[in-house]
């Protein structure tokens, strides 16, 4: 049983993750987060979330999000997760 809930959480962990603000040079920064409908809610849910992640981060200097780039590739059924990725910098 408790292999078994280890597993569990360990998937709910993973399907939920996020990359966290990577540095890309030239004052541009990402942050990638896995998409599963059935824990982490709809792509809509999660680029709220990562947004929100990176209105924190800018925050800390002061600054706003001016999106790069915003990629949102849709979850497969329970088979395959999708992902959202944003590009962005503080300005």
């Amino acid at each position: 049983m408790k292999r078994i809930l280890i597993l569990v959480v360990a998937f709910i962990l993973a399907a939920c993750s996020s990359t966290g603000v990577v540095p890309k040079g030239e004052g541009t920064y990402t942050i990638g987060k896995k998409t599963s409908r059935v824990f982490s809610g709809s792509p809509d849910n999660v680029r709220g979330d990562i947004y929100q992640e990176a209105t924190n981060f800018c925050a800390g200097e002061k600054k706003a999000v001016e999106t790069i780039k915003l990629e949102i590739t849709p979850e497969a059924g329970f088979t395959k997760t999708g992902n959202v990725f944003l590009q962005f910098r503080c300005k």
